[in-house]
């Protein structure tokens, strides 16, 4: 049995483990496992998981819309810091913009897609 006396009502010794580790972990891994989750939230959203993304009950062009501004401005803002891990990340977010693009039924003017307010125009 664990002795909280003293302490906040839930708060236990392992959590107090689990900030000590996530303190532990280089700003660059946070940032990319940041930018993963939001990569594959979007990807859901355009429905990129399912044999037609069209047709998938999954697919919601405005949840992907702000995903993918979210994930642009996260990689645009940290570039500096990513490394080697910059690139794959600018990779990934260009090929979700493209997927917007291509599964919007009134595609944006150039620049006005999602997220490209950050990263410039997607072709």
């Amino acid at each position: 049995m664990v002795d909280n006396a003293g302490e906040p009502p839930g708060h236990s010794r392992a959590d107090e483990a689990d900030v000590r580790e996530l303190g532990e972990i280089p700003s660059v891994e946070v940032i990319s496992r940041a930018a993963l989750m939001l990569m594959s939230a979007a990807a859901e959203r355009l429905g990129l998981a399912d044999p037609d993304p069209a047709t998938s009950p999954r697919r919601d062009l405005d949840e992907a819309r702000r995903l993918i501004t979210a994930l642009a401005g996260l990689v645009t803002a940290s570039a500096e810091y990513l490394g080697l891990h910059a690139a794959p990340l600018r990779d990934g977010l260009q090929s979700l913009q493209k997927a917007f693009r291509e599964g919007s039924t009134v595609p944006d003017a150039p620049g006005q897609g999602p997220g490209e307010k950050y990263t410039g125009p997607v072709r």
